[in-house]
């Protein structure tokens, strides 16, 4: 529906847009809490032309209960268990979906048949030829697609983005990444994971899981990945579910990949649930250049530029007692940072609205399975995989 205000108020748009998966962990918090609910308090979103536009979510999920439960709790008039019915409905203009990874390609299949815009987690499907298939559809269709790319729009990583941006590294010779965390195995105490997360045949595993964020951070900072080497390992072999029952974990639960990009940089990533932390945040790269280099996570970020270098000397026969850690300088916070899933959920309905181009589409989400099948071809190999260029031809 459209609104009109006195002269005083611009007009809002509002869009309705399906949100698909709102009970899982992912789709309540960050989507619709942090995201869809955070927009619509603050009133919407400013067009360049002055206007604004809102959202109005229709929420879609199996249990009728748990989204009645919902509904309630936050003030949303609108919610269903048939998802037929509400893309058959020409006022919820945006379909987005954040259900599990086995099922979201068929639901994608139906959006884009109905004609809906998509918004969608990733990985956008199985396999890559799947992936390609969805970016197809979409693109002959004529709607308009995003993926999610949330790490990019991390305060940390936008403060890389700044530094790289501003030729700070020089020429950048590589990157190291180390993500993860440990996750209990459940008999003990209670997993803080899904416990589908760690079976292949239900679509879990770290490769198919973190590859897709690794390969839209390294193309968008740094340049794409022109191939991969990759190991993948299940390290606990059995773990406990949400009843407490033991299952056997047929799906990798550490990755050791290197990559290389376009202009000749190198990335090493560590993604591990098999990790305990001993690091400033769940997960930091480090970008070393000619001119400096750079330690980034979530938030923070630090810097050493060469006139800052120290020349350290290697001596195994004496204890070094140089604290290396205060050679580095903090990247001051000179920005007000969003919830990252809400700056971009914020960027694609301006695209959307305005009808400009949107960088990250399916297409883009293609090549995360991409690189994803990739690793964990070259596990299988033990060779290096070198990825092809994808298109819609």
């Amino acid at each position: 529906m459209s609104s009109t205000t006195d002269n005083a108020r611009p007009a809002t748009r509002e869009i309705g847009v399906i949100m698909n998966g709102v009970s899982g962990r992912m789709g309540y918090r960050q989507h619709l809490v942090r995201s869809i609910l955070a927009i619509r308090e603050a009133g919407g979103v400013e067009l360049p032309d002055g206007s604004r536009v809102t959202v109005r979510p229709l929420l879609v999920g199996r249990s009728e209960a748990k989204l009645a439960e919902l509904a309630d709790r936050h003030g949303i008039a609108d919610y269903t268990t048939d998802l037929d019915a509400a893309l058959a409905d020409p006022q919820w203009e945006i379909y987005a979906d954040f259900l599990v990874t086995k099922a979201r390609a068929t639901a994608l299949r139906k959006a884009i048949a109905a004609g809906k815009a998509i918004y969608t987690e990733k990985p956008t499907a199985e396999t890559l030829e799947e992936a390609v298939e969805l970016a197809r559809l979409a693109a002959d269709a004529g709607v308009k697609t995003g993926v999610v790319h949330d790490k990019l729009y991390l305060p940390g990583l936008q403060k890389l983005k700044r530094l790289v941006d501003s030729g700070f590294f020089g020429r950048i010779l590589s990157v190291r990444g180390e993500f993860g965390y440990w996750v209990f195995e459940g008999d003990w105490q209670p997993s803080q994971r899904p416990s589908w997360n760690y079976r292949t045949e239900d679509g879990g595993g770290i490769i198919v899981d973190m590859f897709p964020h690794w390969n839209y951070v390294l193309e968008n900072l740094f340049g794409g990945v022109q191939s991969v080497y990759a190991k993948a390992v299940t390290h606990i072999p059995e773990r406990w579910d949400e009843s407490g029952e033991p299952y056997t974990a047929t799906a990798d639960d550490a990755a050791y990949g290197i990559f290389e990009l376009e202009g000749g940089v190198v990335a090493q990533i560590n993604s591990s649930w098999t990790v305990r932390v001993n690091r400033d945040e769940l997960v930091e790269f480090q970008v070393d250049g000619t001119h400096g280099s750079a330690v980034v996570g979530l938030f923070g970020a630090k810097i050493q530029h060469r006139n800052a270098t120290p020349k350290p000397v290697w001596n195994p026969d004496l204890a070094d007692d140089h604290d290396y850690a205060t050679d580095w300088a903090e990247v001051p916070t000179n920005d007000v940072f969003l919830n990252g899933f809400r700056q971009q959920w914020e960027e694609y309905l301006v695209s959307y609205v305005t009808g400009t181009e949107y960088p990250f589409d399916l297409l883009a989400g293609a090549r995360g399975v991409q690189l994803a099948e990739a690793g964990l071809r070259s596990d299988r190999e033990g060779a290096k995989v070198v990825l092809d260029e994808l298109t819609l031809s």
